[in-house]
């Protein structure tokens, strides 16, 4: 079993999507999230907050390195593109992505990993963490 297979979760919020925070891609992740979840059915952690580094620590993510991103859904923890497409199977316009997941995990990572150690070159990176909306700061934890 990879270190990145999904795991037990079941101490955390249905829903918590650990990302990280000073990505510009990543932030852009959460606002597309954000707006396809119209049942504000997701919360979002920033890696760079106390809790969202206890909790990469806790399964092996890197906090000042972050390799992935993370999210606890119906009890299990997925990471790399496991985690990207469970979130983009919630939801009616992007479920039929979570077909991508037949694809063996090892086929899959090695393009999610190629984004991850790129994403600040090719996307950039911010010097504090994403500030939400208003609106939508509900949906954020520290």
């Amino acid at each position: 079993m990879s270190r990145w297979s999904p795991q037990p979760c079941t101490d955390e919020p249905d829903g918590l999507i650990l990302f990280d925070g000073v990505c510009v891609f990543c932030s852009r992740w959460v606002r597309l999230v954000m707006r396809l979840d119209r049942e504000n059915r997701f919360r979002f952690l920033p890696i760079q907050s106390p809790r969202g580094r206890a909790l990469a620590a806790r399964f092996g993510i890197d906090p000042d390195a972050p390799q992935t991103n993370a999210v606890v859904l119906d009890g299990r923890i997925w990471f790399k593109s496991d985690a990207a497409l469970t979130v983009l199977g919630a939801f009616p316009e992007t479920a039929p992505l979570v077909l991508l997941k037949a694809a063996p995990r090892g086929l899959r990572d090695p393009v999610y990993d190629l984004i991850a150690r790129n994403r600040y070159r090719i996307f950039g990176r911010t010097d504090q963490c994403m500030i939400p909306d208003p609106a939508d700061r509900e949906r954020f934890l520290s």
